[in-house]
């Protein structure tokens, strides 16, 4: 955590962290383009932000590019703001909304987290019903397999699809596949309302990939969640529910515990 104040208080990676909350997604190219700094300068301030888990990074072919992650003011968040009226510190929840938001140009949603685990049993997390029920409340049926079916069971209700598919399956390493298919069933068993059921019932399928990285006695996970539409509903919706989710995820495998429900 001292890491990520420490990256904060320069202002210059203040500006680069703008520059990709303005823009997401950026090759180093176009961060030094649109900056008043050297290439050199840029690539260290870079480091150091990737290193306090502020920025991770996505390779498309031969390009490196950048994303703010939320990951590191969820934790701030997680310490602290639960011992104070959350009205009044409202600055450091907007921060984090703010990091979370996507930006027009950009509506993949990008974040990374460690988790003090082991490759196998992250992907056990990540495909065992017995722990996906746990931290996710869903179960899903699937040998896993690339181009194998997934059946998505959550609140009694199963859904399956002919495209709704096991995109990528490296145990311990990768794991991608489309994400789920939405029905009025579906709707009705996760409370999603007629209105906001009507625009996602439209969108196009997208997919989620997990990348997992052994990092010492940690693993670096990476979730990437892409082929969405601009000014997606769905991409509005993951952005609320991924981080929640990956707490509880990281909080199970590391505690033996998820994280409690939120009481409203």
């Amino acid at each position: 955590m001292d890491e990520v104040f420490k990256a904060l208080a320069d202002a210059s990676r203040r500006r680069l962290l703008d520059s990709l909350n303005a823009r997401n997604g950026q090759s180093l190219r176009e961060l030094c383009s649109g900056l008043d700094m050297t290439r050199q300068s840029v690539s260290k301030h870079l480091v150091l932000l990737e290193a306090a888990g502020l920025v991770t990074t996505v390779r498309r072919g031969r390009e490196k590019l950048h994303h703010l992650n939320a990951a590191p003011i969820n934790a701030i968040a997680d310490r602290w703001i639960s011992r104070y009226d959350r009205e009044r510190v409202r600055a450091l929840a907007d921060l984090k909304s703010a990091l979370e938001r996507s930006p027009m140009d950009s509506n993949a949603f990008v974040y990374t987290t460690y988790i003090r685990t082991t490759p196998e049993q992250l992907w056990q997390a990540l495909t065992d019903p017995a722990f996906t029920t746990r931290y996710w409340g869903v179960a899903f049926e699937s040998d896993w397999k690339a181009g194998s079916a997934m059946v998505w069971e959550e609140g009694g209700n199963k859904v399956a699809d002919p495209d709704q598919v096991v995109l990528v399956s490296e145990p311990g390493r990768r794991l991608s596949y489309t994400w789920h298919t939405f029905t009025s069933e579906w709707a009705a068993a996760a409370g999603v309302g007629s209105d906001v059921f009507a625009k996602v019932a439209v969108e196009r399928r997208s997919k989620v990939t997990f990348d997992l990285e052994q990092v010492g006695e940690m693993v670096k996970l990476t979730v990437v969640h892409d082929d969405l539409e601009p000014g997606s509903t769905v991409r509005e919706m993951v952005g609320e529910g991924w981080p929640a989710l990956l707490s509880s995820l990281k909080t199970l495998l590391e505690t033996g515990a998820p994280l409690p429900e939120p009481t409203h």
